[in-house]
């Protein structure tokens, strides 16, 4: 169980307003200092339980000043904590079906905001994800393609375009649209001019594997997508759950690029395709798996544009994915 303490810095108030405050919420530990006209309550909670606190501490207290909450995550607790019975779980009820076993919104939005940004590190990754991938595709060495996926950091802007989207964030979306946009266009770049300096051969297994779209690939995006969602949802993102999302992402780029710098139009133009329908199934992916796990707004104003901005960015990736299975199916039937 992922624990984590919260400090959340309150005006003077009676034992009896604490407790309808955390009513209802899965407490492991409270203590609270006192600062003269301010209450320093601390708390050691669940991190399901964090967003719920969160959420009532801001509709009762936003306005005043000096109100914060600080979070902190938890390496270990001694004595260890002991798991809720499930029937408890149940009775205290308030939404815990929505939000069980994710991190808080807040938790997300720092980490994928933390990652966000077109910086010398971010490209020098892609820059060195894409050789890498380049050599292993050459090569046809599946352990040094696999290696270049654990390089490349394509996962937290596809993890933030899905949470602009189910929060309505313009503004996270921007950020999370030129930082993945950048790190496509860097990573294309360097395959082509690869493709400029060496001989590519379309016919290496590696390479062909990935110049056309199959059926089988989008289930593979599809399914990439969802579990680096989940798992980052959870708090559990590294480079490990980021190759989920890079191997769907960086060897069919690398492949297109190599191909176009080598001349070979056709072959590029499937690599072209199956990457297009990666990008598609892996943010369609991550809007369900953040919407089915109840990620949204917190206030009230905020949720009718979330929800249209949700519909919108469904609305186009369904129609953008129909298209690719479209195009797709003529290629089977009348192949070109």
């Amino acid at each position: 169980m992922a624990l984590r303490v919260m400090q959340i810095y309150l005006p003077q108030l009676p034992d009896e307003k604490l407790d309808e405050l955390l009513e209802g919420r899965a407490i492991l530990g409270r203590w609270r200092d006192v600062d003269g006209e301010q209450v320093v309550l601390h708390l050691l909670v669940p991190a399901e339980e964090t967003e719920g606190i969160m959420d009532r501490c801001e509709q009762q207290f936003a306005s005043i000043e000096g109100f914060h909450v600080v979070l902190f995550p938890v390496e270990a607790v001694l004595p260890r904590p002991e798991a809720e019975p499930e029937d408890e779980v149940a009775a205290n009820g308030e939404s815990k079906e929505e939000n069980a076993e994710r991190i808080s919104r807040e938790e997300l939005y720092n980490e994928v905001a933390e990652g966000l940004g077109i910086t010398r590190v971010y490209l020098g990754m892609i820059v060195l994800s894409s050789i890498v991938a380049a050599v292993g595709l050459l090569r046809n060495d599946v352990a040094v393609i696999i290696g270049a996926m654990v390089i490349a950091p394509l996962l937290v802007p596809n993890v933030a375009i899905s949470l602009a989207t189910t929060l309505g964030d313009m503004a996270l979306l921007r950020r999370a649209a030129a930082t993945s946009l950048a790190g496509i266009a860097t990573g294309l770049g360097v395959a082509i001019l690869v493709g400029l300096l060496f001989d590519v051969d379309a016919n290496i297994p590696a390479i062909a594997a990935r110049a056309h779209l199959t059926f089988g690939s989008i289930v593979l995006a599809l399914a990439a997508g969802s579990a680096g969602t989940l798992a980052f949802s959870r708090g559990l993102a590294g480079a490990v759950i980021g190759v989920m999302v890079a191997v769907a992402l960086m060897p069919p780029l690398v492949v297109c690029g190599m191909l176009l710098g080598s001349g070979q139009v056709e072959p590029a133009l499937g690599a072209f395709l199956l990457t297009a329908a990666n990008v598609v199934c892996i943010n369609l992916a991550g809007v369900g798996i953040l919407l089915l796990q109840g990620v949204g707004p917190r206030n009230w104003s905020e949720a009718e544009r979330a929800k249209k901005s949700t519909r919108t960015a469904v609305l186009i990736w369904v129609v953008l994915l129909a298209v690719l299975l479209l195009v797709l199916w003529l290629n089977q039937r009348f192949p070109f």
